[in-house]
């Protein structure tokens, strides 16, 4: 049976507009940059090593950084009149929190026993020595995966919703709420999840990572985003300020990538084959997410606008509060680390791939192009 409605709304169309350069083969530039971190942590380890060790509570202030400028470009563009919208119409935001928090880390669990645990085991044997214990090493890598699974995304998606043409107001009010919960639920359920009695997260490095990643740009941006249209107008803002903004997002996307895998290249080029039988779960546990949540968002009348963002969020992770705590519960070198990383490998190509699949089905949904945070005005082409 086919997803596609029959009863439409008229303004129902593809999502399209304008991409940039940098846009049209994002996914090339990532994989280009996976592999220049990759060789740059190869060729210069004590760099990559001085540029990693400069952390507060396990938090890299280099990726502090790159995420701040990955995500200021997204969050001046956004009206914050569609938050109080948001509020008004909880839909997706509830939908997000189901997924994420009742869904999503059982699912990642299931699929990373399924596989690791079962399937693949014969091919991952060995053990490692953690806090003075002998681990078998699949039950370290779906460790990993549980930490993933559990910490959903509270920054990158901002790209995401960005790049789908979504509400980014709503998903910025669906960031907040996740925020929130991932700071009361993660704990919890990781204790619960990895059956570990003694296991103590580190609160100070999710505390520090949400506020880094999305409060530091959210006030810059809301404050950034007033005075200039307050001094300067919106004409000088839309033509000539976000002209030379819009390349700031992608850039910082791109050099994050570059550093996370010159800090942690040394685990992916010493384990190759268990990066594909760890990456097995971990894609399939991304599209299952963004499927069970997109479909819902259609079963539920969401305009396009509001279920890109709710499916995109539900399907990302938050790989660097889920590497934090890998490293500081299993050490750098670990199954856990490694898996966590893994994450970060797959996790970019996969969710611009789920991006390209929101923005050629977005004729299934009714459509509110109001409600669109655009890099262009002229940008999205809605046929009537």
């Amino acid at each position: 049976m086919s997803l596609k409605p029959s009863n439409l709304n008229s303004s129902s169309a593809p999502a399209t507009g304008t991409l940039s350069f940098f846009e049209q083969y994002l996914t090339l530039w990532v994989f280009l940059c996976i592999g220049v971190g990759i060789v740059l942590g190869r060729s210069f380890p004590r760099v990559a090593t001085a540029l990693d060790a400069m952390s507060f509570y396990q938090v890299s202030i280099p990726i502090a950084i790159c995420l701040f400028f990955m995500m200021y470009p997204i969050m001046v563009k956004i009206d914050f009149s569609q938050a109080k919208q948001a509020v008004r119409a909880p839909k997706p935001v509830i939908l997000t929190l189901v997924v994420n928090w009742l869904i999503k880390p059982f699912t990642m669990l299931v699929f990373a026993q399924a596989f690791l645990g079962s399937v693949f085991r014969p091919l991952i044997t060995g053990t490692e020595i953690i806090r003075g214990s002998e681990v078998a090493l699949f039950n370290s890598y779906i460790a990993g995966t549980i930490l993933l699974g559990i910490a959903p995304c509270t920054a990158m998606v901002l790209m995401w919703g960005y790049l789908s043409y979504g509400n980014q107001g709503h998903t910025l009010v669906m960031v907040a709420v996740n925020s929130l919960a991932m700071l009361l639920l993660y704990a919890p359920l990781g204790r619960w999840l990895l059956a570990a009695n003694d296991l103590t997260v580190p609160w100070e490095t999710i505390a520090l990572s949400v506020v880094i990643y999305v409060g530091f740009p959210l006030i810059a941006g809301m404050y950034s985003r007033y005075w200039i249209l307050r001094h300067k107008g919106r004409d000088w803002f839309e033509q000539k300020f976000l002209k030379y903004l819009n390349p700031v997002a992608i850039s910082a996307l791109l050099i994050t990538l570059v550093l996370l895998f010159a800090f942690k290249g040394e685990l992916i080029v010493n384990n190759p084959l268990h990066i594909l039988l760890i990456a097995v779960p971990l894609f399939i546990q991304t599209n299952f997410i963004f499927l069970i949540s997109y479909v819902a968002a259609l079963k539920l009348g969401l305009s396009y606008e509001d279920a890109a963002p709710a499916a995109l969020i539900g399907a990302s992770n938050h790989f660097e509060v889920a590497i934090a705590t890998a490293v500081v519960l299993f050490g750098l070198n670990s199954g856990a680390a490694l898996a966590t990383v893994v994450g970060v490998l797959i996790e970019v190509p996969v969710m611009l791939m789920l991006v390209e699949v929101c923005k050629r089905t977005a004729a299934w949904f009714p459509r509110d192009p109001e409600k669109a945070t655009l890099r262009d005005p002229r940008c999205l082409r809605v046929h009537r």
